[in-house]
């Protein structure tokens, strides 16, 4: 029976915790050195996690293993999806992209990019639309660089509209989307409109890089 305490990669054997009769206890320092050996697995040897980059990473981590009294201590909810913001080049996809491997007993998301969803629906049509608001879990990447799309000679907000539907989702059946943008909440209500937004508070942790932060990809 594999130790829940431990993920395998290449061989490798990484703890991530201890388990306290039935209740795992996490280790962030472990943590962080397994999420730099998949990093350098998923990116290339060139990948790293940064130390200024620890403070937010430990509220990634609590968030995504639900630990109770450190998210109430940092106002996260762990029933709600979650909006990673920050400036281009910080690192927001990539972390998501990596952050699901340390949590193989949840169940994964899919990091779709959202041009691609809007260049979809350009040749789809609405289907995009009611696929995107499905029960699967999606992190919606880059949210705000999409154009507005259009299918015959119609325009739709095709991000604001699947936005919608997935709050519904939310309602109904507690299913958390996660996204990835460079825009503040200004920003959003711009692109999007008040009705979206207001939803957005209720789907939505929001965990943000500092706007300082340096570009990584330089």
């Amino acid at each position: 029976m594999a130790n829940p305490c431990e993920i395998i990669e290449g061989g490798i054997t990484y703890p991530l915790g201890r388990m306290q009769g039935k209740k795992m206890i996490y280790d962030f320092q472990k943590m962080l050195v397994y999420l730099d050996a998949k990093g350098k697995l998923l990116f290339g040897p060139h990948f790293k996690i940064y130390e200024s980059d620890h403070p937010l990473l430990f509220k990634l981590c609590n968030y995504f293993i639900a630990d109770k009294t450190n998210c109430e201590a940092m106002h996260l909810d762990p029933k709600k999806g979650l909006i990673l913001s920050g400036p281009v080049g910080c690192g927001k996809t990539s972390l998501m992209k990596l952050i699901r491997y340390m949590i193989p007993h949840q169940r994964p998301y899919e990091v779709i990019p959202c041009r691609n969803i809007t260049f979809a629906f350009n040749h789809l049509g609405y289907k995009v639309i009611q696929e995107h608001g499905d029960g699967h879990f999606y992190c919606f990447d880059d949210l705000g660089t999409e154009a507005i799309g259009r299918h015959y000679g119609k325009d739709c907000n095709v991000m604001g509209e699947i936005l919608c539907n997935r709050y519904e989702l939310f309602l109904k059946h507690k299913i958390k989307t996660h996204i990835t943008t460079n825009l503040n909440a200004t920003e959003l209500e711009d692109k999007y409109g008040v009705r979206v937004r207001s939803r957005m508070r209720e789907l939505f942790n929001l965990i943000a890089f500092d706007k300082n932060v340096e570009d990584k990809r330089i």
